[in-house]
C-alpha cells in the first residue's frame, strides 16, 4: 500500500507542474522555449498509472526515455526538477542550453 500512497502525492504534484509548463510553453525538462514540434511526456509513465502530461521538446523526451526506465521514472522523477538533477540528464541540459529550440540530433541510449 505504501507504493500507492508514494505514486498518487506524485500524480498530484505532476498535475501542478503540467499546468504549470503549459501556460509558460516552455519545456518541461529543460525550460527553453517550445519550437514548432512538441511531443507531450507523461511525468509519471503511464505503465505506472500516470495520466498527466508536460510539453517538451521530441530530444528531451528522447533523453528522458534513452536515460531512465520507466519504473524508475514513477518511483523517483515525477517532477521534472527532481529529474533536472539527475547527473546524466544534467549533462544533456548542460549541453542542450545553448541550442535553438527545434534543434535535433540522434540519442543514444547509456552503455
Amino acid at each position: 500500500m505504501k507504493g500507492r500512497v508514494k505514486r498518487k502525492a506524485g500524480l498530484a504534484a505532476a498535475e501542478v507542474l503540467a499546468a504549470r509548463a503549459a501556460v509558460d510553453q516552455r519545456c518541461a525538462l529543460c525550460e527553453r522555449p517550445l519550437g514548432a514540434r512538441v511531443e507531450w511526456h507523461h511525468l509519471v509513465p503511464k505503465s505506472e498509472g500516470g495520466r498527466v502530461t508536460a510539453p517538451v521538446h521530441p530530444i528531451c523526451h528522447r533523453t528522458i526515455h534513452a536515460t531512465l526506465p520507466n519504473a524508475e521514472l514513477a518511483r523517483a522523477y515525477a517532477d521534472p526538477a527532481d529529474l533536472r538533477a539527475h547527473p546524466d540528464i544534467l549533462r544533456f541540459l548542460r549541453w542542450i542550453a545553448g541550442k535553438d529550440p527545434d534543434f535535433h540530433a540522434p540519442v543514444r541510449r547509456a552503455r
